[in-house]
């Protein structure tokens, strides 16, 4: 199978040569372009999920050998979370090389979260079926590597830790309001305010609303953890 010079410079871009390019035209087609001659990449995107998480539970045990399992669980979701996906998607152009649908296409597809999520898992799912378990497991260090190191400081989800901090303090659970969302269908965003019964307020304004949610509850947590000391 013959690659374009657009998808063999993507190859370069993740550090693998595929010896079955078929995999990896699979794991790049979207279901909305679909058919019955040409798989989409939704069963790879569901390996690549087992293949990723598998190895990034590895490389955090292997990082922190003292770590609790209540100290690398919230390092791990924070790792392996979509929006994480779609970061590390973007940072090598994959959206530049995803087949969609025209209707996907024109509502924002490539810039997508779940899509380039998706896409994502599914491209770790083709290296690994291309080439095992070890190509997989150093195509995922390569990419999530400066994330492995920093995840620590920023792991903990912000809501969670915002509603325990009310909870001790005899307050209801935060209230979430969506402010306004401006901006075209493909490229929305949104403003999200957080507010604690006792009055505290904080907004913030993301692309996504629980991007926007975890913002403004990091925020609003950190204000009144300041106060606390």
């Amino acid at each position: 199978m013959k690659l374009s010079a657009e998808i063999a410079a993507f190859q370069s871009r993740i550090g693998h040569r595929f010896s079955d390019p078929a995999l990896l035209a699979r794991a790049l087609t979207h279901a909305s372009v679909a058919s019955p001659a040409r798989l989409d990449n939704q069963r790879l995107e569901f390996l690549g999920d087992r293949v990723l998480g598998l190895v990034l539970a590895e490389t955090l045990l292997q990082a922190d050998p003292a770590a609790t399992e209540g100290q690398l669980a919230p390092r791990f979701n924070a790792l392996v979370r979509k929006e994480t996906c779609a970061d590390v998607a973007r940072q090598i152009g994959l959206g530049d090389v995803l087949r969609l649908g025209r209707s996907e296409m024109m509502s924002g597809g490539r810039r997508k979260e779940a899509v380039l999520g998706d896409a994502m898992e599914a491209v770790i799912a083709a290296v690994y079926l291309d080439a095992g378990h070890t190509a997989a497991r150093d195509l995922v260090r390569r990419l999530w590597g400066p994330r492995v190191g920093e995840v620590a400081e920023d792991a903990r989800d912000a809501k969670t830790s915002l509603q325990e901090w009310a909870q001790a303090r005899g307050l209801p659970p935060p209230d979430y309001l969506e402010v306004s969302r401006e901006g075209p269908d493909h490229a929305p965003q949104f403003t999200i305010e957080v507010r604690l019964a006792s009055g505290e307020v904080e907004r913030a304004v993301a692309g996504a609303k629980r991007q926007a949610e975890q913002a403004a509850a990091k925020s609003l947590l950190a204000r009144m953890e300041r106060t606390d000391g």
